[in-house]
């Protein structure tokens, strides 16, 4: 399991409630064990400071969505 930081939950919360196009499209796709029936999570914060865009344990893969808010 990768390290938890409580202190961002509030962050990643925000940040599930505010998705971008980019990012519900991709979750439309991915979530409910879609894909090889692997199971994702959505704005996962791992360590001190990351909180990536989704997260899958069992295939120990992390995709991040760039787009215009990254501007």
């Amino acid at each position: 399991m990768l390290p938890f930081n409580k202190k961002l939950k509030p962050f990643s919360r925000n940040l599930r409630n505010n998705m971008t196009d980019a990012e519900r499209l991709i979750w439309s796709k991915i979530r409910r064990k879609q894909i090889g029936d692997l199971q994702f999570y959505r704005q996962k914060n791992i360590g001190h400071y990351i909180i990536v865009d989704f997260y899958c344990p069992e295939g120990k893969l992390i995709v991040e969505i760039d787009g215009g808010q990254h501007y």
